[in-house]
């Protein structure tokens, strides 16, 4: 039996992200510390657009690239004036010039009215990512986020009549979880057909309003396992709708990992939940061939995730009757099991 990976293919070109924490955001989360997940404390924007001009020039001098350029970290479309026009011309400059090829930016979905996507877009923008967190009401208001589902769901109606590619982030486990709620919200953001979609569990960090609520017991953060488990099932939705999960999990920044408090935190969280689903994937396989399975060649790029992290999904396989002996792993695109 051969069948393929059910995950769309992955962008070849490589994205330049420019981080701006808090810039342009009406105010903070409970749950958020972009100074810890950037590494940055302040946010200079004139600062910030000299050195990437000098970054972009020395690239392009050095012959590198192209690249996606990613504006991260704030609320975009809500810089003020003329600050995401200048970013776009810039984008524009070194676009001209071959360096550039595709520019994105991440904001939130009560900021994105028509005449602003409308404009961005004519300046280059190309693909929106929207913070949407959680399509739920509840969890909404419990996180500080000042908007309500139904405004989410707007957000990503006006992006896409922008003529602009759809990012959406979700963010399991907010104040206000409950069961269900995570696979709900990853049903809705599938029926949306994004481009894209980045899952981050919910964090206790230092210094934020959701680590004095958890201090007082008023918050439960996820654990590793729930959030593997959960981001294994995701995936599997996700990649039936062509979407592609471009994160799972923040990215490691000593500044973040000395200053998580609780929650699931772990740099391999990404590796373990498309290795489960992988595993998932073949279990369903295993009872329509009709026996015991005595073989499986993988294609070779997927031997990293096969088996999760430090080989935490071997005695799952053998379960099946797939020890270690039984796997190979090939320069080929289809799985085969027999």
């Amino acid at each position: 039996m051969r069948f393929t990976h059910p995950e769309p293919a992955p962008s070849t070109v490589r994205v330049w992200p420019v981080f701006l924490p808090f810039a342009g955001c009406p105010h903070r989360c409970l749950f958020c510390a972009q100074d810890k997940q950037t590494g940055r404390t302040a946010t200079d924007l004139d600062a910030i657009l000299l050195a990437l001009e000098s970054d972009l020039r020395d690239a392009l001098d050095k012959g590198r690239g192209p690249y996606e350029l990613a504006f991260y970290g704030g609320t975009f479309t809500a810089l003020p004036a003329p600050y995401p026009e200048t970013f776009l011309s810039l984008a524009a400059r070194f676009r001209e010039a071959g360096l550039v090829t595709r520019v994105r930016c991440s904001t939130r979905p009560d900021c994105v009215a028509p005449d602003t996507l409308s404009r961005l877009r004519a300046l280059g923008l190309d693909l929106v990512e929207l913070g949407i967190q959680s399509f739920d009401d509840l969890a909404l208001e419990a996180s500080g986020r000042g908007y309500s589902g139904a405004t989410a769901k707007k957000g990503c109606a006006l992006v896409r009549e922008a003529g602009l590619a759809l990012g959406i982030q979700l963010l399991p486990g907010l104040p206000g979880d409950r069961p269900g709620l995570f696979r709900e919200d990853v049903r809705l953001a599938a029926d949306l057909e994004p481009e894209t979609a980045r899952l981050y569990p919910c964090l206790v960090v230092r210094g934020t309003p959701l680590a004095r609520a958890w201090e007082r017991g008023e918050y439960v953060p996820w654990t590793t396992e729930r959030a593997v488990a959960e981001l294994a099932e995701a995936l599997r939705v996700l990649w039936a709708r062509r979407v592609r999960v471009i994160r799972m999990g923040l990215a490691p920044e000593e500044t973040l990992d000395e200053s998580v408090l609780a929650g699931p935190h772990h740099p391999a969280l990404g590796q373990s939940a498309r290795g489960l689903a992988l595993l998932s994937l073949v279990r369903e396989k295993v009872p329509e061939l009709g026996g015991k399975p005595v073989s499986l060649t993988v294609p070779r790029r997927y031997s990293g995730e096969l088996y999760g992290h430090a080989g935490e999904l071997k005695p799952a396989y053998f379960e099946l009757g797939l020890g270690e002996r039984c796997i190979r792993f090939i320069d080929s695109d289809f799985f085969c099991l027999k």
